[in-house]
């Protein structure tokens, strides 16, 4: 689990401030994007990186009656940390021999794509002695997990059959876009018509589900006719872009959750035609000083960043001076002489002037959701603006 800390007693090395105050209010503009669904808020992989439980209880006094994980043992932590009824919570990817028992036990909502998951959730809901709440996958054009149409009226057909047994209850039917990041991609009118198509047939055999879901984060904020009566945001809840080609955070009244800053480890000068870093890809142009930042790969900074990521330090931008070493790398600061102990911004909001992650995708090449969601335990979470009393602050 990712280490907190209080801001007070946060160790000086590095950092990563979540501000809570920033994702309830993203919340609230997400729901705003689609006022008449339901929302989820994933919190799979730590909460992308910021922090599971802090992040799903921010959401959940925001608005959000749902909240999606990937595997059940992320599941598990949050009911094990109070997150219980009438929040629901669901669980997409399991491998034979899964703990369905005791998803079942814990109230959650499993997913199941083929028919081995329902053998397996059927037997588990005769062991626990009550039934099953199970959601039908769905693959509509992704390829990845979810059942193919073809296959389709096979798992509705046994689903019923189960759910008449009193072993499962089917409480959702639900898919997930491919390209929903990439406004009038021809797959998404495709996977659309396609959902449509399963969703009916399911229905029209019987099934009567509580929510039908297939909208992502760049489909909440892009296309209103994929909202349906839930909708999932993942990297919108922290306050990232999908995408930038469907606008910046600030395109849709979002603000960034994570800052990333660490404390310059030394400054000191060095001549021109000094190599810096492993390799030497970056030798000073002229007589200069240089920064060390105390974070690396180990620390899940981009080494494909190296001579390209961006820092703020002294209110200036630098950029990696060679490569990103393990437990460090170095920024060239032209000649300014700032103190040790200093702050370096790696990404923020971006309203101080600071780079923010999308900057950092950038430079090494990737997405912002890699970017944030790398950053590793050995940096604190230092948890700010934690609600009280009900307010923001």
């Amino acid at each position: 689990m990712t280490e907190t800390a209080h801001p007070r007693t946060a160790p000086l090395r590095a950092r990563a401030e979540i501000d809570l105050a920033a994702l309830r209010a993203n919340v609230r503009a997400l729901r705003a994007q689609a006022p008449a669904a339901a929302l989820m808020a994933v919190v799979k992989s730590d909460a992308y990186g910021h922090g599971a439980v802090p992040c799903a209880r921010a959401a959940v006094a925001a608005g959000a009656t749902w909240l999606g994980t990937a595997t059940p043992e992320e599941a598990f932590a949050l009911r094990a940390a109070g997150l219980g009824s009438p929040v629901r919570i669901m669980c997409w990817l399991w491998t034979p021999g899964g703990p369905w028992r005791e998803a079942i036990e814990a109230d959650l909502d499993v997913s199941l794509s083929g028919l081995w998951a329902l053998e397996e959730v059927r037997e588990a809901a005769r062991s626990a002695g009550r039934p099953a709440r199970v959601q039908l996958k769905a693959d509509t054009g992704l390829g990845r997990n979810g059942c193919q149409p073809a296959d389709w009226h096979g798992l509705v057909a046994e689903a019923l059959r189960a759910e008449a047994e009193g072993l499962v209850r089917i409480t959702g039917l639900w898919s997930h876009f491919a390209c929903a990041d990439e406004p009038g991609h021809p797959s998404i009118a495709a996977q659309l018509t396609r959902f449509r198509e399963m969703v009916a047939y399911a229905e029209q055999q019987g099934v009567r589900p509580e929510v039908r879901h297939i909208a992502n984060s760049p489909a909440t904020l892009t296309l209103p006719e994929a909202h349906f009566d839930l909708v999932r945001t993942g990297i919108a809840l922290y306050g990232i872009s999908p995408s930038p080609e469907i606008g910046t955070p600030a395109d849709f009244g979002l603000r960034p959750v994570m800052t990333l800053a660490a404390s310059l480890a030394l400054v000191k000068h060095v001549s021109g035609g000094h190599g810096v870093s492993y390799g030497h890809h970056y030798i000073t142009p002229g007589e200069t000083t240089l920064g060390l930042v105390p974070v690396g790969y180990a620390d899940g900074i981009p080494r494909h960043a190296s001579g390209a990521g961006p820092v703020l330090v002294g209110g200036k931008w630098r950029t990696v001076a060679g490569r990103v070493a393990m437990d460090q790398f170095v920024v060239d600061l032209g000649g300014d002489e700032p103190e040790v102990g200093s702050e370096a911004v790696l990404f923020g909001p971006g309203d101080r002037g600071e780079p923010t992650a999308e900057d950092w995708a950038q430079a090494a090449g990737t997405i912002a959701y890699e970017v944030v969601t790398r950053i590793g335990t050995r940096v604190p979470r230092v948890y700010v603006n934690e609600e009280r009393n009900g307010q923001d602050g």
